[in-house]
């Protein structure tokens, strides 16, 4: 009976390791399965130390440009990418002993090794203490995803890279390929473009950020361009093939001319693929193009058994999974009995993405573009932080905020920015969003002066013809 549990968490990433501390938190029994390292892709190879990564490039950028602050720094300034490896994995150590520390906290039992369904509420673990059989009332399978092959140039670690070389490179390379320009390949581009590398992405669609609003879109680009990148839209990579020395990459522009270039190393960043293969899952859950499907709460077709995370439908953040992980605890806690819980579902349109380049985006909610599609009739203002007094002082001026609004309601439907800090900013219009908001009370509130986050107050006004600075 030792091994018989409440709930059994498959996976320890931003979702698993969540769901099962709100589990515990509600007097629920609990173990996690984790074959890897608690934590998950996210704590270990992915949101964290890239944004420690990201983190080193932008001091460097700025001591680079210690001149236009007014200060003199004497020597050459350089990036010792040995260090910068050293202290972003120093970084997801720290946290993956912070998982490690809240399992222990919340008297979670951690079985390491690899976990196999057996039934909705039964699996084996092969790990270290041999085969294990768990039993448990709910599971939550919290497995995750992978990053995505090119069928034809499968990463080799050497030349081909996903983002888990790319964080640990072997070498600093010199004139590197990014295939992709979502999140992950932009933010690797801007990291390595600020490290001194001649880097060119290549995306397939018309534009690069291509879930962001058209404007955040184009001003990228054309920040990205002014930094040194090459940035290829409308393209794709028809061939590569990895040598001694680099990568060959065959690559159809727009115009539909192919050429033939060659590279250092090649990053891939074409999109995730669902760790859902080898778990026992597939004749116990509904799965479309690997994703476990479910409902708003988390459940899957079998009684029993619920998913959460990256392993089912996207949004595929970290922040979406932990959210998903509390829903689903207290889900599983109501079934059980506990008359205290009230758990809501998952609203996706609530949901922010940001991506960590130089300059940030974060946005929430409809692009305008999708707003009309959706049969808004719509009032959208943008406001530029040239216009903005603190982003002036820290030479911070390029960026705008933009808003989208329902013209009949005053409904915030979107916010989307570009420019620096924009990441922490965006979740005042995450919190408006929820709290289901208008233009009234979004004017009416009072915005500390001088932040950055005046632009956000000015990008409302704007939308209805009142902005104040611009």
């Amino acid at each position: 009976m030792a091994n018989n549990y409440d709930v059994i968490v498959l996976g320890s990433g931003p979702g698993g390791y969540v769901a099962a501390i709100r589990c515990a938190q509600l007097g629920l029994k609990t173990a996690i399965v984790e074959r890897e390292l608690l934590g998950g892709i996210c704590l270990n190879w992915g949101c964290i130390p890239t944004k420690a990564l990201l983190r080193s490039a932008e001091i460097l950028h700025y001591a680079q440009h210690a001149k236009d602050y007014g200060l003199k720094i004497a020597g050459e300034i350089e990036a010792d990418l040995e260090a910068v490896v050293k202290r972003s994995r120093g970084v997801a150590k720290q946290l993956n002993q912070g998982v490690t520390h809240l399992m222990k906290k919340n008297k979670i039992t951690v079985h390491m090794g690899e976990g196999t369904l057996t039934g909705p509420t039964s699996l084996t673990v092969k790990g270290e203490k041999g085969e294990e059989k768990l039993t448990a009332k709910h599971v939550i399978v919290a497995t995750g995803a992978r990053a995505r092959d090119l069928p034809f140039a499968p990463a080799d670690g050497k030349r081909i890279w996903t983002y888990r070389t790319a964080m640990t490179p072997p070498e600093m390379p010199k004139k590197l390929l990014v295939i992709g320009s979502g999140a992950i390949g932009i933010e690797f581009a801007s990291f390595y473009n600020d490290m001194g590398c001649d880097v060119t992405v290549v995306e397939m669609l018309d534009r690069i950020v291509p879930v962001e609003d058209k404007d955040v879109s184009a001003f990228l680009e054309k920040s990205l361009t002014k930094q040194g990148m090459t940035i290829m839209t409308g393209a794709g990579v028809e061939d590569i093939k990895a040598t001694d020395k680099g990568v060959i990459a065959k690559i159809k522009g727009k115009d539909g001319k192919v050429a033939t270039t060659e590279f250092t190393h090649c990053i891939v960043a074409i999109g995730i693929v669902p760790n859902t293969e080898n778990i026992g899952i597939e004749k116990l859950a509904e799965l479309d193009r690997g994703f476990i499907q479910i409902d708003p709460y988390g459940r899957t077709k079998s009684k029993g058994l619920w998913a959460i995370g990256d392993c089912t439908p996207g949004p595929w953040l970290a922040h979406k999974a932990s959210h998903e992980g509390v829903t689903t605890a207290e889900a599983i806690a109501q079934e059980l009995g506990n008359k205290d819980v009230h758990p809501h579902p998952l609203d996706r349109g609530n949901i922010p993405g940001c991506t960590y380049c130089h300059p940030q985006i974060a946005s929430v909610g409809l692009t305008e573009e999708k707003a009309k599609e959706a049969g808004y009739k719509v009032k959208a203002g943008t406001f530029p932080f040239i216009g903005n007094g603190k982003a002036i002082a820290l030479g911070e001026a390029e960026g705008f905020v933009k808003t989208v609004f329902d013209a009949a309601t005053g409904e915030l439907l979107g916010a989307h920015m570009v420019g620096a800090e924009v990441t922490e900013m965006i979740q005042g219009f995450v919190v408006g969003k929820t709290l289901e908001t208008t233009e009234a009370e979004l004017m009416q509130t009072v915005f500390p002066h001088p932040t950055i986050s005046e632009s956000m107050h000015e990008s409302v006004l704007a939308s209805y013809g009142r902005a104040l600075h611009i």
